[in-house]
């Protein structure tokens, strides 16, 4: 009889044999492969989301056609060429002061409420891919991947921070740490993409270009690595006014991650993601004289002068509700409204955990969303709200019925509202 050979058990040595050698072979098999299996679920995910998204562009061209009298679609290209995207590629080609509808053009476009982020890598990014609309598709289907990326890693992050170890919160007992932590961040990154907002994530917008900045400044953050936090909210600044509020989030985060004093050499980073907006702000005074030029652009084409929250709602209410104007507007109205809602209890759940960094990012958003004539882009502005999508992963894990709801209701409304935009029936 064959006799097995001895394995070490001294303290501090591994056993020899076939563990040690299918150790190895899986640590080689991770150092070939980047992506766990929670970020292959993630990736998959999203290939398959983007192509719902394509195949729902490419039918819509199809079903409305003008007067439908016509025998033949436009070209798909086209679908995604609506509202936002002109600023940005105007803003692109010509700069904030030069060529039609320009600042001194009878009817300017007021393009300089537009940080220049976007613009300014779709200008680098057209240098190698010769056509505007595909190269800022290129940029938002690279950037999506990014971000969801992202999201899975800082829903995983949150759940070990908050389940050492066994189950807690009420999670099932069949879920377990290790399928938590697998499951969670597809959960996440589910949720966000099945948002009724979520075609802004593939078209040619700066919204998935913010979250593939924000969230792995955000997932630093969480970890400790402030100079990589810091210049990864650099760039999201550059990209939108939002940038802003994730800065403060790193703030509070910094303040009360604990331990301050051996963090304070890092303290001079939290003013680095500031720069973009000052530059921006310096470039426009230059050329206007206002150090406010991209506000004040804001305020005279989209309405965003300062108003109390409740003359906000009241405005809006109205325009949702008196049949002042034509439907598709006034359904719009109406999912500012909600989207408001959600946010107050978003903001709510959060300080009630005090989960004090979100609490500030979600809470300036709503702040300066909701309070100007009336409310525009919350829908949109909710895909940025990391923190709503991975309490629902976590609810969801809780309680299962969540996910089904969220997927029966949700997905339609994805589905009408990405109609709505490639078919330029959008007013939101």
């Amino acid at each position: 009889m064959a006799i097995a050979p001895a394995r070490q058990t001294l303290a501090g040595q591994p056993p020899t044999g076939l563990p040690v050698r299918e150790a190895e072979a899986a640590s080689r098999r991770s150092r070939l492969i980047p992506f766990s299996a929670a970020d292959r679920a993630v990736l998959w995910l999203y290939l398959f989301t983007r192509t719902g998204i394509w195949v729902t562009a490419y039918c819509t061209g199809w079903l409305f056609t003008g007067d439908g009298t016509s025998k033949q679609a436009p070209p798909l290209m086209s679908r995604w060429e609506q509202w936002d995207w002109a600023y940005f590629v105007r803003i692109a080609q010509y700069g904030y002061f030069d060529g039609p509808l320009g600042p001194g053009s009878a009817h300017p476009d007021n393009r300089e409420a537009f940080f220049p982020g976007f613009p300014l890598l779709l200008r680098a990014v057209h240098a190698v891919v010769r056509d505007w609309t595909l190269a800022g598709l290129l940029i938002s289907f690279v950037a999506g991947g990014v971000a969801v990326l992202a999201l899975g890693r800082i829903a995983r992050l949150e759940l070990r921070d908050r389940v050492p170890g066994r189950v807690r919160d009420g999670l099932r007992d069949s879920v377990r740490e290790g399928a938590g932590d697998i499951e969670i961040g597809p959960r996440a990154v589910l949720f966000l993409l099945l948002s009724p907002c979520a075609v802004f994530l593939a078209v040619g917008y700066s919204e998935a270009l913010f979250l593939a900045f924000a969230l792995p400044a955000w997932l630093a953050a969480r970890k400790g690595n402030w100079p990589q936090a810091a210049l990864l909210a650099f760039f999201a600044t550059s990209v939108r006014i939002s940038g802003l509020f994730l800065v403060a989030a790193l703030a509070v985060q910094f303040a009360t991650a604990g331990d301050l004093r051996r963090r304070l050499r890092s303290l001079p980073w939290l003013a680095v993601p500031v720069l973009p907006a000052l530059g921006y702000a310096w470039y426009l005074q230059t050329r206007t004289g206002d150090w406010m030029a991209w506000k004040h652009a804001q305020e005279r084409g989209w309405y965003r002068q300062f108003h109390a929250p409740w003359d906000a709602w009241s405005n809006t209410w109205d325009a949702a509700f008196s049949a002042t104007y034509t439907t598709g507007y006034a359904l719009l109205f109406r999912a500012e409204l909600v989207a408001m809602v959600v946010g107050v209890l978003l903001l709510g759940v959060l300080l009630i955990r005090r989960r004090w960094p979100e609490a500030a990012y979600i809470g300036l958003t709503l702040w300066a969303l909701g309070t100007s004539y009336w409310y525009m882009s919350i829908p949109r502005a909710s895909l940025l709200w990391w923190p709503l999508w991975i309490g629902l992963a976590r609810w969801s894990l809780r309680r299962p019925w969540v996910r089904t709801a969220y997927i029966c209701v949700a997905a339609p409304l994805m589905t009408v509202l990405a109609v709505a935009f490639t078919s330029g029936r959008w007013a939101g």
